[in-house]
């Protein structure tokens, strides 16, 4: 008999005896199933979210840079306490950084509440009977749309001189219109934001990123039209436009500039942030990276478990067929072929686990993407969790399989 009629011969013994004793089985391989079921869902789940974010970070511009009084990546816990107190950043910085560097191309002036002194003030949108707590309210410069490239579904975004004359006037997000004004179009009507009436003159199309809708619930009034109404406020985020391919010089340009302006001593670190959306997206991709591995982590404690449950059903199975065994070796089967039997078995009993595995993360991954969560299962996890699975039962089969093929023949068919 060939090697290959053997394995095959061998295979189908295993799933003989898998169907012989089905509930002992899949006690057995319980865990190696939620191991990788795990293992794939949570690979599906970060890449998912990656990829979403790295998206939604892409659609602000990838020649862009994001510039605050202190670092605008993405941060645990508050702000230190002499980030707190910085001064920010002023409308003539934004003017100075557009106008004095040769490798920025624009720049937008955003304002909103002072930030450092408790939570931002929740500002409200009402239309009617209609009310959204949760928009995000900002002055902006004219320049908001071209340098984020933003599309609008209907109406425009407001002019220059709108904003030199403090024009009431709003553009707004699309979950913004969806929640405000469900059964008429948002162009044109008088929106109440914070006891202020405005004119709705342009509504944003959808973003790609489905994972956060609040830059969705976005309500922007120009520049000059929010100091106007609210004077207090002084926290100024820029965000500057670099010419193609001049993205890091940009940045060396405006961090000397800053520097300059805002009089930090050579010896001292910058009292401002800047970042792009390359950088965010990489401090996102570390921070998954180091769940990934948390969570594999986690996974092999299951896998573990799951490998000793198949090496005493192993063994177990060994004790059992000990008469076969006596008798495979009285006609001279060889210790390897009967060696190879048993680790064939343990293999197969944790391949089917985490091809079970698979099935089931396929399935909750399907349900989550029309439920609208990302998720997206790669085909390297998928036969990276198998072979996984399979190396289980290898190295968990190997000990049952040696005790297996060691037995003395004598003993073994004289056994009951």
């Amino acid at each position: 008999m060939t090697h290959s009629n053997m394995l095959l011969e061998d295979i189908k013994m295993a799933l003989e005896t898998i169907r012989t004793h089905k509930v002992r089985s899949f006690l057995t391989v319980l865990g190696v199933v939620i191991g990788t079921m795990v293992a794939i869902l949570v690979a599906s789940i970060l890449l998912g979210v990656e990829k979403n974010v790295q998206d939604s970070l892409n659609e602000f511009g990838v020649d862009n840079l994001f510039i605050l009084k202190f670092d605008p990546g993405i941060r645990f816990g508050r702000l230190s306490p002499e980030e707190r107190t910085r001064k920010p950043l002023t409308y003539e910085d934004g003017i100075a950084v557009k106008e004095e560097l040769p490798a920025v191309k624009n720049v937008v002036i955003e304002i909103l509440a002072h930030i450092g002194e408790g939570p931002q003030p929740i500002r409200t949108a009402r239309y009617k009977n209609h009310e959204l707590t949760n928009i995000v309210f900002r002055g902006m410069t004219s320049s908001y749309a071209e340098v984020v490239n933003g599309r609008m579904k209907e109406g425009r975004f407001y002019t220059d001189q709108e904003d030199l004359h403090r024009a009431e006037v709003v553009v707004i997000g699309f979950d913004a219109e969806k929640s405000l004004f469900p059964d008429e179009t948002a162009e044109g009507k008088q929106l109440l934001v914070d006891g202020n009436l405005y004119t709705v003159i342009g509504v944003f199309d959808k973003k790609k990123s489905t994972l956060n809708q609040a830059g969705d619930v976005e309500v922007f009034i120009p520049y000059r039209t929010y100091k106007k109404h609210y004077p207090q406020d002084d926290e100024i985020a820029l965000i500057a436009e670099a010419y193609p391919g001049m993205k890091t010089v940009a940045d060396d340009q405006i961090r000397g500039l800053l520097r300059t302006r805002r009089r930090v001593p050579p010896n001292k670190p910058d009292n401002f942030g800047i970042s792009s959306a390359e950088q965010l997206g990489l401090q996102f991709r570390d921070i998954m990276a180091g769940i990934f591995q948390l969570v594999v982590g986690i996974v092999s404690i299951g896998l573990l478990v799951g490998g000793v449950g198949v090496m005493n059903i192993m063994l177990m199975s060994v004790t059992e067929r000990t008469r076969e065994i006596g008798v495979r070796k009285a006609i001279e089967i060889r210790k390897r072929d009967i060696s190879l039997q048993f680790i064939t078995e343990a293999m197969t009993l944790t391949g089917i686990g985490g091809i079970l595995g698979v099935i089931l993360s396929l399935i909750i991954s399907f349900l989550m993407q029309l439920a609208h969560f990302p998720s997206s299962v790669p085909v390297w996890a998928i036969f990276l969790a198998v072979a996984v699975a399979s190396s289980v039962g290898l190295f968990f089969g190997i000990y049952p399989a040696v005790k297996a093929a060691s037995l003395d023949p004598v003993i073994a068919l004289r056994y009951e």
